[in-house]
Parts: structure tokens; sequence; C-alpha cells
């Protein structure tokens, strides 16, 4: 069995205007000047404290930003303005990867699990993933335990788990889990980051990942 981990926000689902809306909010309610929308997506991937410890700096009230965020996220995701759909191809090649016999699939992300379970039941997803590490199971990206959760959940070795993502952080991440890390170049990081992070391959379509996925399955 080989087990593919795929990155949420940035890989799976166009989650940018949200999350930028989301970030502003929190911002706004504790009367700080809101980061731009660049330096709001560079965080998405790490956990709530971890990112806004980054954007704001440790003496900031972080936890107190990381509550107001998840208040403006349950409010503002149902928005159609703040609409977050499944990047072209990733529905079908879930689908693809969903059929097979010798493939696990997992979630790793920075993402509560209240968010992971919603989107699941959003897209129709329940059963699909074998393992979903969230933030509230393990340290932030880069830290490799998501990863090596998800293998040690499923017995699977590091040589054939696959970890997808758009962002340095889940680079590092699958580099530091001693996966194979591929980089997706849609999402909300320029290449460079994820080269500079360790991407094995960077993609540039869910149909550039076919060919990736099926030298990697065969």
């Amino acid at each position: 069995m080989k087990l593919i981990l795929f990155d949420v926000d940035g890989t799976l689902v166009d989650s940018q205007n949200v999350i930028v809306a989301s970030l502003r909010r929190a911002f706004e309610t504790y009367g700080l000047a809101p980061p731009n929308r660049e330096r709001s997506l560079s965080i998405v991937g790490l956990s709530l404290i971890e990112a806004f410890t980054v954007l704001a700096g440790p003496k900031a009230p972080v936890e107190g930003l990381a509550q107001a965020y998840k208040d403006a996220y349950t409010v503002l995701h149902v928005d159609p303005a703040n609409e977050a759909p499944l990047f072209p191809g990733a529905r079908d090649c879930i689908a693809r990867l969903a059929g097979r016999e010798d493939v696990l699939l997992g979630l790793a992300t920075g993402k509560s699990r209240k968010g992971v379970t919603r989107l699941i039941t959003q897209q129709g997803w329940e059963g699909v993933f074998s393992t979903t590490q969230t933030a509230d199971d393990a340290p932030s990206k880069p830290h490799p335990a998501m990863i090596l959760q998800a293998m040690e959940e499923l017995g699977i070795a590091p040589g054939d788990t696959m970890m997808i993502g758009d962002s340095s952080y889940d680079m590092a991440m699958g580099r530091a889990a001693g996966v194979l890390p591929v980089g997706v170049s849609w999402g909300f990081q320029p290449v460079a980051a994820l080269e500079e992070a360790g991407a094995d391959r960077i993609v540039g379509s869910y149909e550039e990942l076919e060919p990736v996925l099926e030298v990697f399955l065969s």
C-alpha cells in the first residue's frame, strides 16, 4: 500500500478569499492594522497560533487573534463572496485515487478538525480519507508530526508515502518526515519557496500531477 497525503488550503481548496477576510477581521477586532493579501497568504499552512505569531509578533495577543479568526471564519465562510471551491481537477484526482485498492489517502492540514470535518461533509468525502491530521492533533507544520502520526496510524513506511502541498511548510514537513514532497504551483506561495524548502518536484496542474502519481504508485 502507498499513502498519499494532501494539504487542504491552497492545494485542494481555493480558500484565499475567506482566509484573507477572516484575518483582516481578526486584526481589526484588536485594533491592529491587518497585513496585505500577499503577507496574509504567506502563512497559510501554519496553525493559527503560529500564524499570528508570524504576522503580529510574539508580544501580540495571538490566542485572542486566533479565536477572533475562528469567529470571523464561521460567519464569513457562508458569504458567496468568500466561496472556497476545489481547484480544477482536484475532485477527479481524489476520486481516481480513492478507487484504487493499492492507495490510502490522507489529509495533513493546518485547519482545525472542525474545519476539516466541515470540508469532508461539504464535498461528500466521507470515508475517502483513511487519516486526517489537523492543527488539533499535532504541532504546526513544518514539524513532521502530522506525517509521522499518519504513517504510524496506517502502518506505512516513509518510502511509500507522498506529501502534496502548496507551501514551503508542506515541503519542509515532508523532508523532515523522510517522505516524497511534491509541490503544486497553483497555491498561495511562490514556486521558489517550495524549491528552497526541498520539493522533489513541482507540478502546475492536477493533470501534470497524474503521471507523477503513476510513477510513485508503480
